[in-house]
């Protein structure tokens, strides 16, 4: 099978590797799409995540969707459409039993948290536990379904936030995992739904959305005290600060972006003056349940994806998506992805 491989920073390349062969409790699958995460570029760019570090050779990819190829049990029939929850949990904690991405010593598929590392999705053939795969409702597509992943963890930040419904929201950032927290606000009721980025190119995805509005940060000045919560998508320090500012009393700031390590400096004063709340949001549990719920109920969150490129072409891809004033999600198309 073919798969991209990161060796190091900068460093990827096309390879072929041997086809995998599932053991017990395990799936084949055929994989059709992988999506390119803010961690995938990292990776390729940086060679680490955080302290996360390649240090052998990794296949990047968690966002994926595809077929089954081979399910020893028998249970799954071959060309079964699925995607695929991407952690495997780690040791329970008391307390936590209903968190299990909060548990320690878990992995995620494309990961270098872990040694040996966790190898992705980004190949023609993927084997996961039989337990990871989530079968797709009939009508929603593999190249829909590979959203599943990201809009379980705008979903998560949703619930951390405790729901939407009816409620005043700001998405500050507008990148995919932005759009996606946008896309879910709307559909779980939101009063008002408006996004805030640095660039005009992702705030015109969002118009396309059907968010109630945009403003462009650095022009367009936050309204102070306005909404009920706030879904920070950017990981910025000042993005987060003047989200901070634009919050009711006692409104509540779901971190969904993931800032830099190290000490960040953040508004405290209004954080104090105004009794609000800052939650931190990581990954999720089950919520690419309802994601694929979501998706399958409303086709038009697919305008997210801007870009399809094929695995020979993913390095070109991988620039693509860097590129966050031209692109939203960009999707590497594999051996079982649908053409268009």
């Amino acid at each position: 099978m073919k798969a991209l491989v990161i060796h190091g920073k900068q460093d990827a390349r096309i390879e072929e590797l041997p086809d995998p062969e599932p053991g017990p409790g395990q799936v084949r699958l055929k994989m059709a799409y992988a999506g390119i995460c803010g961690s995938d570029l990292h990776y390729f760019y940086d060679g680490a995540v955080g302290a996360f570090t390649v240090v052998e050779p990794l296949v990047p990819g968690h966002e994926v969707a595809g077929v089954v190829d081979l399910d020893p049990s028998g249970k799954l029939a071959p060309g079964t459409p699925v995607t695929v929850h991407p952690a495997t949990f780690g040791d329970p904690v008391p307390g936590l039993e209903d968190e299990p991405q909060l548990w320690p010593n878990g992995a995620y598929l494309g990961s270098a948290s872990t040694n040996p590392h966790t190898q992705g999705g980004m190949s023609e053939l993927k084997i996961v536990d039989a337990s990871m795969v989530r079968v797709l409702p009939e009508g929603l597509s593999l190249r829909r379904a590979a959203l599943a992943e990201p809009l379980g963890v705008a979903l998560h930040g949703i619930r951390v936030a405790g729901g939407v419904a009816g409620k005043s929201v700001l998405v500050s950032g507008a990148g995919p995992i932005g759009l996606l927290a946008a896309a879910a606000a709307l559909a779980e009721g939101a009063a008002e739904v408006i996004c805030s980025d640095v660039l005009p190119g992702p705030l015109e995805r969002a118009r396309a959305l059907g968010v109630h509005g945009v403003l462009r940060a650095g022009i367009d000045e936050l309204p102070g005290e306005h909404f009920d919560v706030v879904l920070e998508c950017a990981g910025v320090p000042a993005a987060v600060n003047a989200a901070i500012g634009s919050l009711k009393r006692r409104g509540i700031l779901a971190q969904i972006g993931m800032l830099a390590a190290g000490g960040v400096p953040i508004e405290m004063a209004t954080v104090v003056s105004r009794e609000l709340q800052l939650r931190g949001c990581f990954r999720f549990a089950d919520e690419i349940d309802a994601a694929i719920e979501m998706l399958a109920a409303n086709p038009s969150i697919e305008q997210v994806i801007t870009h399809e490129v094929e695995l020979a072409d993913s390095l070109a891809g991988f620039g693509t998506a860097r590129d966050s004033d031209s692109s939203g999600k960009v999707l590497v198309r594999l051996s079982g992805g649908e053409r268009r």
